[in-house]
């Protein structure tokens, strides 16, 4: 099976090029989403962490946007919890799985939590600033600061590309980037 690794900046449109694959894809924002909305024992642990932030379950995105807020370190704690459940996720998906050509796996600190295999290929999406910030806008992300502590967990930008083995250069314009996705996906598939 390939593994098709998407890396880039938060707003970039990981998510988006990821589905434009047309193969299963491991969006690890998406687990991460599910592990606060269903997993009462991750509950436990972060209400044990952050008591003043963590107050009931489901856990909400503003309790662990003002724990962030309030020190930018409650991030490793948080990330402690979190990680290695969506990192045995991961493991299910792959298991799930083993049986396709390839997958994608849409995990925005691929490279920081060490998920990256000798033989993955990694496609980094890349885009111009002002349409990152539209694209975050648009989403509701109004909070820059943010995710910029956010963005600092992650390892830089250019050293993500250089690691890369392709770029795709995201216009947010569907066609070309539809194109391009195609392009990729058919070199993969035919090495």
């Amino acid at each position: 099976m390939i593994r098709i690794a998407v890396v880039g900046e938060i707003g970039s449109g990981k998510t988006y090029v990821s589905n434009l694959f047309d193969l299963p894809v491991f969006n690890a924002d998406k687990e991460v989403e599910k592990i606060y909305n269903s997993n009462r024992s991750a509950f436990k642990k972060l209400k044990s962490k952050l008591p003043k932030f963590i107050i009931s379950f489901p856990v909400q995105k503003d309790y662990i946007k003002n724990a962030i807020r309030y020190n930018s370190k409650n991030i490793k704690l948080i990330s402690s919890v979190i990680h290695p459940i969506v990192r045995k996720n991961m493991n299910e998906f792959l298991r799930k799985n083993k049986t396709k050509k390839a997958v994608v796996l849409d995990i925005p600190l691929y490279f920081e939590n060490k998920l990256n295999k000798k033989k993955d290929v990694v496609i980094f999406i890349s885009s111009k600033r002002k349409l990152i910030d539209l694209a975050l806008k648009k989403r509701g992300k109004s909070s820059l600061k943010l995710l910029k502590k956010l963005g600092n967990l992650q390892k830089s930008l250019e050293s993500k590309k250089k690691k890369s083995d392709y770029v795709i250069i995201n216009d947010f314009k569907s066609t070309n980037l539809k194109k391009r996705v195609k392009n990729i996906k058919d070199k993969i598939l035919n090495l």
